[in-house]
């Protein structure tokens, strides 16, 4: 095992600390010492990576160190692996990165997939999905752009501009509103075919929907015309006021995000109405019935293709 001399340029904090356990070395030279334990809990590739070298360490005497420390050269250059660690640590030690350039964004994100650091990716999506779906457009990157088309669903459906919408072509920006609207038309029939609830339910197990009293049969909140009913009774007219509301947000943006919103505001309706019967089961019933809707959801749009040229 040999142990050489610095010639290299080591990384700016938090990825100096003495005390680290390996060093990951950037195509241009830059020594990352950094804790094992960040990088397993993030990347199940260096959760395998380093169970194999430990297991090997004692036995292999071609293995580089540093400081006493063995160094894993890696192809990504420093800028890309120091975002990537960005989002491996805590954000006490490092904050979330965002990358700002159309190389910078598809190095990171296919490092995140080389790596396995699936988190990541969705940390990226979350934050720029419209922009990460230009930037995989441009690159070519399919799957990627599948799965930045589905983060987008919690954007309008009209997007506000972004910078690397010039990246993209009229038919592929159609192809991403097109995708939007079907997955939003896939969720209308749920609003008045109520069989996902019915067959999930029976009708005692849910009372305040139709506004039940399990001790008086009727609670003292109003119900809804009887345009709408549910095991042959008409709804209370706060849930009927819940999925109007609902339906209504989710055309224009068909997440799960938008249900559990719509979710939270009908609890606290009901809870300013301090309905004895209603208020100490609408939160717990509602959550797991806004879950109940979320799950529809994902399936349903899951079903809805984006189609792309390549």
């Amino acid at each position: 095992m040999s142990d050489l001399p610095d010639p290299l340029v080591g990384a700016s904090p938090p990825f100096d600390h003495a005390k680290a356990e390996v060093i990951l070395r950037s195509c241009d030279g830059i020594d990352f010492r950094v804790f094992k334990l960040f990088l397993s809990l993030a990347s199940q590739f260096f959760e395998a990576l380093f169970d194999l070298s430990q297991s090997s360490e004692d036995t292999n005497t071609d293995t580089e160190t540093k400081d006493g420390l063995p160094v894993m050269p890696v192809s990504e250059d420093s800028r890309t692996l120091d975002s990537l660690l960005c989002f491996c640590y805590p954000c006490t030690l490092a904050e979330d990165p965002t990358p700002e350039h159309f190389r910078e964004v598809t190095n990171v994100l296919k490092a995140a997939r080389k790596y396995s650091f699936d988190g990541i990716e969705r940390a990226i999506l979350e934050v720029n999905s419209l922009r990460c779906f230009a930037i995989a457009c441009r690159a070519r990157m399919h799957d990627a752009c599948v799965l930045a088309a589905r983060y987008t669903l919690r954007e309008s459906l009209v997007p506000r501009w972004f910078e690397e919408i010039e990246l993209i072509t009229s038919t592929e920006l159609l192809s991403l509103l097109t995708y939007h609207r079907k997955c939003s038309n896939a969720l209308l029939p749920l609003k008045d075919n109520l069989s996902w609830i019915t067959d999930e339910y029976q009708r005692n197990a849910i009372p305040w929907i139709v506004a039940d009293d399990t001790s008086s049969g009727s609670c003292h909140c109003p119900r809804s015309s009887p345009a709408r009913s549910l095991f042959g009774v008409s709804t209370a007219q706060w849930w009927e006021d819940f999925m109007n509301a609902t339906f209504m947000d989710l055309e224009d943006k068909p997440c799960a995000e938008t249900i559990r919103s719509n979710v939270e505001k009908a609890i606290h309706v009901v809870r300013q109405r301090n309905c004895r019967s209603c208020s100490p089961t609408v939160p717990a019933g509602m959550r797991e019935l806004g879950s109940l809707l979320t799950n529809k959801l994902e399936q349903l749009t899951s079903e809805v293709k984006l189609e792309l040229e390549f």
